[in-house]
């Protein structure tokens, strides 16, 4: 089944090449996210894969009470419009309220619903009346089939444009899984499927105070993702990702990303044409 999903130039379709969703965990200043959107744009320009540029406002289920959330709604969205307007790219954010989505859904173009609040309603049907395309990431406690109840959550309240997107299952004591059936699984339902490389590499609350995880297991993750024939490749990316603010662990080096996105086109283009 093919299906195609459009967001202000980008088109998510399970038999398009993939996309590629990238940037830092966090806003951490208007000049920083500048940058990093520029650099990711010309790499993945060069690489010849559709980009759209990710960061949060606000990350409100951190390990600690004391853990960096995130520069606030209002100065993280002016700060996402001038990426918006001058680097010229689609923005998928997250946000953690339905009393948020509103707001959020005048600046994005993908709002994205986080794990643990994928089966609120109010917030699922807050994010369809934006009317902008619906990323729904998979609960780290959720069966891939269950998911089909958060679709038709978002499109039974009038809006179709929904994706989905894998980031691991709870294996046992801060340990995932990442179970690559779940893909064909969740793409059974009819939506766009987006591999979330970099949170599947998470030991959740591995630090004791904060997530641990292993960057380095981020290619294998991403390569079978990408030959199971995603829509999607979700990337939270960074200049230096063991000085970032949160979710270090789980960032991949930008000065490492275009040998890996080259890789990843040259699966999907075997996948898909072949």
């Amino acid at each position: 089944m093919n299906v195609e999903l459009g967001a202000n130039g980008v088109v998510f379709g399970t038999s398009l090449p993939f996309v590629f969703i990238g940037g830092p965990c966090v806003i951490e200043s208007e000049d920083h996210a500048l940058k990093t959107a520029e650099t990711l744009r010309e790499i993945a320009r060069k690489a010849g894969v559709p980009f759209v540029y990710k960061s949060s406002y606000d990350k409100a289920n951190r390990s600690s009470v004391n853990s960096f959330r995130g520069i606030g709604i209002d100065k993280g969205l002016a700060i996402l419009l001038k990426v918006k307007r001058e680097i010229g790219v689609p923005i998928l954010t997250d946000f953690h309220s339905a009393a948020e989505a509103a707001a959020v859904g005048e600046v994005v173009d993908i709002l994205q619903v986080p794990a643990f609040l994928c089966r609120q309603t109010d917030i699922l049907a807050a994010a369809a009346a934006t009317g902008k395309v619906v990323n729904v990431k998979k609960g780290q406690f959720m069966a891939p089939w269950d998911m089909k109840n958060a679709v038709e959550k978002v499109k039974q309240s009038g809006n179709a444009r929904v994706t989905l997107t894998e980031r691991g299952t709870f294996f046992g004591y801060n340990a995932l899984v990442v179970d690559m059936t779940s893909l064909a699984a969740m793409a059974s339902d009819g939506v766009p499927v987006v591999f979330d490389a970099g949170h599947s590499a998470q030991r959740p609350g591995g630090l004791g105070h904060a997530s641990g995880g292993n960057r380095e297991i981020i290619p294998t993750l991403a390569r079978a993702a990408v030959a199971a024939g995603v829509a999607g490749v979700f990337l939270e990316t960074h200049p230096d990702p063991d000085k970032a603010p949160c979710d270090g662990p789980n960032m991949w080096p930008i000065d490492r990303l275009a040998a890996l996105l080259e890789t990843l086109k040259r699966i999907d283009g075997l996948v898909k044409e072949g």
